[in-house]
């Protein structure tokens, strides 16, 4: 596995060089024909992107989902005035999939005050058919479960600049599930780990982030570290008492102009009475792509990921990627002998010029698997 997934670096690294052999290779009586595609995209995108909002279908796919589509308005803020601002966004989506799941969401990202400032907030309503495989880095379904949850969440956190490119400040979550379509005598039902039947949550904790980043859709170079830790508790509400600390470490280094090495390590650490939704999940579309969302669920986790990204042609990119990741009950159950691996490629259109992009990826870990949605996954 790991000679298979070195030999793919190798190959995927010489592929901008590969593609720009053959670009130039093109007759000149051809190569307008290319280019005749990209202003097509190009004017498709236009069509789509209004002065202020801009209205896509929404079409994603993933295990997790099967195909889902829907529709997305997203609002970018861009300040005239102070050109260094960041930009803010606000994306609201609803998607129908084919797995019968139900997504309404809505999330807020806002700079100010010359980056100084920035508050994010989220509110998601959900009905997902979802599958439990049990708990652990050998969980006891191959298959998983199915069930039904219908859940409603919403976060909030505000921070401040303390020191160039260093910001903290408060968060607030809230989440309530509904849990049904259970499987009479299966796993939820004779494991009954925390949260089988429903919960509430509510906690409140502080987020620590260093930030150096050059672009905030598509960095080329600098830092994103988060540090954040969650105190959920009856006193404010919550239907159980547990904290959770996550460790989120990027790296953007430039290879080459239009070429970035993207790297992130990522650790979760969970304490207390957590529901089994709430404890470190790996997997999914954003970490371990090509296993299933929550295949391996335990107390805690963690994820190593890389990602070369290169520019093909003009808004034309592609991405390969690799991860390996495990969870664990214990810090000490933690070992070498345990990583699960995976590997992929992946293709970007980039749709604004601060670098959003529309992405496709293919992954192989314990299933092959298609993700299609927006922006970057590190």
């Amino acid at each position: 596995m790991k000679i298979w997934l070195f030999s793919w670096g190798l190959f995927f690294f010489s592929i901008p060089e590969l593609f720009s052999q053959e670009l130039d290779s093109i007759p000149d009586t051809k190569r307008p024909v290319i280019e005749q595609v990209f202003d097509f995209g190009d004017q498709v995108i236009n069509f789509i992107s209004g002065e202020k909002w801009t209205i896509i279908p929404a079409v994603v796919y993933s295990p997790e989902t099967s195909l889902g589509l829907g529709a997305r308005a997203l609002r970018i803020f861009r300040s005239k005035e102070n050109p260094n601002l960041r930009p803010s966004t606000l994306p609201i989506t609803f998607l129908y999939t084919l797995n019968n799941q139900q997504i309404l969401t809505t999330e807020l990202e806002w700079w100010a005050n010359d980056n100084k400032s920035y508050t994010n907030a989220r509110i998601e309503l959900s009905n997902f058919p979802f599958k439990y495989f049990g708990i652990g880095n050998h969980p006891l379904s191959g298959t998983g479960e199915s069930y039904t949850t219908q859940y409603a969440s919403f976060h909030v956190n505000y921070e401040h600049m303390l020191l160039k490119g260093i910001y903290l400040g408060p968060r607030y979550e809230f989440r309530v599930d509904r849990i049904s379509n259970r499987l009479d005598n299966g796993l939820l039902e004779t494991e009954r780990p925390i949260g089988f039947d429903g919960q509430l949550l509510s906690g409140l904790g502080l987020v620590l982030n260093h930030d150096t980043r050059d672009n905030i859709f598509q960095p080329e170079k600098g830092w994103f570290n988060r540090v954040s830790w969650m105190q959920f508790s009856q006193s404010l509400g919550s239907r159980v008492n547990f904290s959770q600390v996550t460790l989120d470490a990027r790296k953007y280094i430039t290879i080459k102009p239009q070429q970035v090495l993207a790297v992130q390590s990522w650790w979760s650490f969970t304490q207390g009475d957590a529901p089994f939704q709430n404890i470190s999940l790996i997997g999914g579309s954003e970490r371990m792509r090509g296993y299933f969302e929550g295949r391996f669920r335990d107390r805690h986790g963690m994820v190593q990921q890389a990602e070369y990204r290169f520019r093909i042609h003009r808004n034309l990119g592609m991405v390969a990627f690799v991860h390996a990741g495990q969870v664990a009950s214990s810090l000490k159950d933690f070992s070498k002998n345990q990583f699960r691996y995976g590997a992929g490629i992946g293709f970007r259109y980039r749709l604004t010029p601060d670098g959003l992009n529309i992405r496709l990826d293919i992954a192989v870990g314990d299933q092959r698997a298609f993700y299609f949605g927006l922006n970057e996954v590190i």
